[in-house]
């Protein structure tokens, strides 16, 4: 970038990327920049001192303008503190953090972090790795107090349906963690806030920096009241393959669970053209149709067929 000005400074990577994302959509070339070096510890927002933006010369009236603008309701003409873009997402969390470079860490995909061009700001990956162990810990820890005469491989297939991708994932899209996520431009393009895997590992990262920063406890109230519904549904009988989403073996281990004949999927029909074709599919179990669903194959319409099977039978669905 030739003839680089600083337009805006702050001690927040959070409201840095926000400026500079905004910078970007006017068209606007802008960078992030820092004093702070690369060091050899994992380094919190918060610890990289003053980060600046800065656009080229000829630009840089405009971009304050952008700023400036961006800054003010239109319906209240008030100044609202870009800082605050976090707020929101610690109300549904249900724990304000003391220190908020922890949730901005657990909030860093390595795709941002590569693009950085301060060196300092590091992925959420190490967060990923004790967010999972602390997560693990929490949840053995309530199926032992809570289910204390059942044998180990039941338990520890209920903990491996809890804590993986799809469960962490539901939690994390219930929370809106995707629409905070700091993605680089290429990872954003390919639409990296919907991607399940990256929403499942924002959502392990968040465990650990409500752990680092709280203590176990915090920890685990927070674990406890988002998956806290998928356990008690996990413990039913039969229900323990719907926690991941598979609802065909739900609803297969469900009516095992009641001595019914196992279920059988038909296709009724099907429209549009090869490439775009939709299924119909009806799921039947002892002569009666238990649910009908559509899909793009025949696979999505029978696994949503088997979802409706499972709620009109009264089971309720995390």
């Amino acid at each position: 970038m030739a003839d680089p000005v600083v337009v805006f400074r702050t001690l927040s990577e959070i409201e840095a990327s926000v400026v500079r994302g905004l910078l970007d959509a006017h068209g606007i070339p802008a960078a992030v920049g820092s004093e702070m070096p690369r060091g050899v510890f994992p380094l919190s927002a918060s610890s990289l001192g003053e980060l600046w933006v800065s656009v080229p010369a000829a630009r840089a009236d405009e971009a304050r303008q952008v700023i400036a603008d961006y800054r003010v309701e239109r319906d209240e003409r008030r100044v609202v503190p870009l800082h605050d873009a976090l707020r929101d997402l610690e109300a549904r969390i249900g724990y304000r953090f003391r220190d908020r470079g922890l949730l901005e860490h657990a909030l860093t995909h390595r795709s941002h972090a590569r693009e950085d061009v301060t060196g300092g700001v590091l992925d959420n990956e190490s967060l990923e790795f004790l967010g999972d162990a602390v997560l693990g810990f929490v949840v053995a820890d309530r199926l032992f107090r809570d289910l204390p005469g059942h044998d180990e491989g039941h338990k520890s297939k209920i903990k491996a349906a809890l804590v993986s991708a799809p469960a962490l994932a539901k939690a994390g899209e219930r929370l809106g963690l995707g629409a905070h996520l700091l993605l680089g431009r290429g990872e954003e393009k390919t639409g990296g806030r919907l991607k399940e895997a990256v929403i499942a590992d924002a959502c392990e990262a968040l465990i650990a920096a409500i752990y680092l920063d709280g203590g176990i406890d915090a920890a685990r109230a927070f674990v406890l009241r988002e998956l806290g519904p998928l356990l008690e549904q996990a413990k039913q009988p039969g229900l323990l393959t719907a926690v991941t989403g598979d609802y065909k073996s739900a609803l297969q281990e469900f009516l095992q669970s009641r001595d019914d004949p196992p279920p059988e999927y038909v296709v009724v029909g099907h429209e549009g053209p090869d490439h775009a074709r939709v299924f119909d599919v009806e799921v039947r179990a002892g002569g009666r149709t238990l649910g009908r669903a559509t899909g793009r194959s025949k696979k999505e319409a029978a696994q949503e067929a088997a979802r409706l099977a499972l709620i009109a039978l009264g089971v309720t669905l995390a």
